[in-house]
């Protein structure tokens, strides 16, 4: 007869052991324990919280397994210091599974020259045998504007003008002062100079370059998209 209560009460311990409640501050706890290790190198954090049949997906488009992440962690060289901090995070828990969502600031110095980027991530935790570990990570960079540089208004001329993509498709190029802007369908955008002849609009990835044609004239803007160029002839 004494056997029934001391089943129930290992039944209601094993259940106890495999059912651990998880908060968001844990989850943003552990998260910034695995950034402050990667200055050192320290690989103990990403072995604990990322899961064996992991998937990690950088901001680069890399794929890593666990033993591929492990070995990715590594102190940084002489010279170079830095540091990750979680802001923004937003998570979502339900039952074994926990979704963290944040984003990542990071600081980094390359002797004495300092560097930012910020990065969204999204990591999926999931509890098995009462530990919750990383069984997905999914990390994308944000994009930044590049550095204004020195616009050249003498080649402005060059620039100005109407570009043909296809029937009906236009858009003009004005200059106005020592500025330059792209209009199309009346909507209006500056040009901000990367260099003389390569521009970029404020928040949009991408750069707009004039390309001289054998006569020495433009003949062309160039809308290069992750390295695909988009050619708009020059009609007038």
């Amino acid at each position: 007869m004494k056997l029934v209560p001391i089943t129930f009460f290992s039944a209601v311990t094993i259940a106890c052991a495999t059912d651990v409640p998880i908060t968001q501050d844990e989850l943003v706890r552990r998260s910034q324990e695995l950034y402050d290790a990667i200055v050192p190198g320290n690989q103990a954090p990403w072995k604990k919280y990322f899961a064996e049949d992991c998937i990690f997906a950088d901001e680069k488009g890399r794929i890593f397994d666990k033993p591929k992440l492990i070995a990715d962690i590594n102190p940084m060289p002489a010279g170079y210091s830095g540091a990750i901090k979680i802001e923004n995070a937003q998570s979502r828990i339900i039952g074994n599974t926990a979704i963290l969502s944040y984003d990542a600031d990071e600081t980094e110095t390359i002797f004495g020259q300092n560097l930012k980027a910020r990065y969204h991530i999204t990591d999926t935790w999931l509890q098995r045998n009462g530990n919750w570990q990383i069984i997905a990570s999914q990390a994308h960079r944000y994009y930044e504007d590049p550095a204004v540089g020195k616009a050249d208004p003498k080649k402005f001329a060059d620039y100005i003008g109407t570009y043909e993509l296809g029937p009906g498709q236009t858009r003009s190029v004005i200059a106005k002062g020592d500025n330059l802007f792209v209009e199309r369908n009346g909507k209006k955008e500056q040009l901000l100079p990367e260099a003389s002849e390569i521009f970029f609009r404020k928040g949009v990835e991408g750069r707009i370059l004039f390309h001289y044609a054998a006569t020495g004239k433009v003949g062309a803007l160039i809308d290069r998209r992750n390295n695909e160029d988009v050619i708009w002839r020059k009609t007038k």
